[in-house]
């Protein structure tokens, strides 16, 4: 299993309505993802794979964990490019389960078993890749 970081503004979509369409039975189709790091990260994603759920611009915290349960596949938001293929690509999520705490950017930057990850060295990749390590303590300072 590998694991991931995504990020959405809260005010567009937080963590909650992932956990509300969660319950209703309805996977999230991660779209809107313009960035061709962003995307290849997506297509490397297999089913069951776990992800963060980071609160981008309001609040800069990681609030829960998400679950890959569709592959990589054309992005029903995306504009056909000039050969008519859809260049973007997204993967569909489920809610797993909140971090009983969050923990802040501002307390990862501030991690020294933490100074490489992604999110602060690629603070601008919506999608990005986290290590096992980095996983394991995250967790563990959310409360999991």
């Amino acid at each position: 299993m590998a694991y991931w970081l995504m990020k959405s503004e809260p005010n567009v979509f937080s963590f909650e309505d992932m956990q509300a369409k969660t319950r209703r039975g309805e996977p999230e189709q991660w779209h809107g993802v313009r960035s061709y790091a962003a995307r290849n990260n997506m297509k490397a994603m297999a089913l069951g794979d776990e992800a963060f759920f980071y609160h981008s611009n309001i609040g800069k915290e990681i609030v829960g964990i998400v679950k890959v349960i569709a592959l990589a596949h054309p992005d029903s938001t995306a504009e056909l490019n000039a050969r008519g293929e859809v260049v973007w690509e997204c993967v569909d999520v489920e809610a797993v389960k909140p971090l009983p705490r969050p923990v802040t950017l501002e307390t990862i930057k501030h991690t020294e078993s933490l100074a490489n990850i992604a999110l602060v060295k690629l603070s601008r990749l919506s999608v990005s890749p986290v290590t096992a390590e980095e996983w394991k303590i995250i967790c563990t300072m959310g409360g999991l």
